[in-house]
């Protein structure tokens, strides 16, 4: 009988989900919908040696030829509902650092994904990565009502998946031969994190982001991936 079989838990009824904030304001760095007037200063950022370059190593565009090339595609952003694009700016003063995204949001199945992740190499290593990520999560789960956020990333990028489990992400699992990037096979590591994973994520990433001893702007020990 249909009875005896096993059957997920009950999902209960949920509010009517909200898309992200247009602005999601951190200690160290502010997440704003881009600008044309980011093109310039990110440009020249992250182009014109192999160490800025290196930014786009994984990533399915970048970099561009000129200036003006990546400001169109800048402006491609601009007005994107999905994925719903962020300039990472530092709070201080404003910079653009980088550039992320909340995508693949899916209400009725209640889950999204951050990506498009890249930073300027001055961002590398600091707080940036961090807090905006610690933004957008918990953007997904208290005003979007998620039950699952996913990281996806090249499975050779040894940084990104790092990365993802400093933050609380739990590795999920390789798809191979699953994607063709600029003429090269992608095999792609799967993460995410559910309410509970975020539960235990939550406190972690705010004592180190925001209680820790902090030395030259960045808190002194090493975040632990638990």
């Amino acid at each position: 009988m249909i009875s005896e079989l096993p059957l997920g838990d009950p999902v209960p009824i949920a509010a009517a989900p909200e898309r992200p904030a247009a602005v999601l304001a951190g200690r160290d760095v502010t997440l704003r919908r881009p600008d044309l007037a980011d093109g310039a200063p990110l440009f020249a950022a992250t182009h014109g040696d192999l160490a800025a370059e290196a930014v786009w190593a994984y990533m399915g565009y970048g970099p561009w030829p000129t200036e003006e090339a990546m400001s169109r595609w800048i402006a491609g952003c601009v007005d994107s509902v999905d994925p719903f694009w962020y300039a990472v700016t530092a709070t201080a003063d404003g910079s653009p650092l980088g550039m992320a995204a909340i995508m693949g949001y899916d209400p009725a199945m209640r889950r999204a994904e951050i990506g498009h992740i890249w930073y300027i190499p001055a961002a590398q290593r600091t707080t940036a990565n961090t807090e905006a990520a610690y933004l957008m999560v918990g953007e997904c789960f208290a005003r979007m009502g998620c039950r699952r956020v996913e990281w996806k990333c090249d499975a050779l990028n040894e940084r990104s998946r790092a990365a993802a489990v400093r933050l609380g992400f739990v590795f999920e699992g390789v798809f191979r031969n699953h994607m063709i990037v600029k003429g090269r096979n992608r095999d792609t590591a799967w993460y995410a994190m559910t309410p509970g994973d975020w539960s235990s994520a939550r406190p972690r990433l705010e004592r180190w982001l925001y209680e820790a001893p902090r030395r030259d702007g960045r808190p002194v020990e090493p975040l632990g991936a638990r």
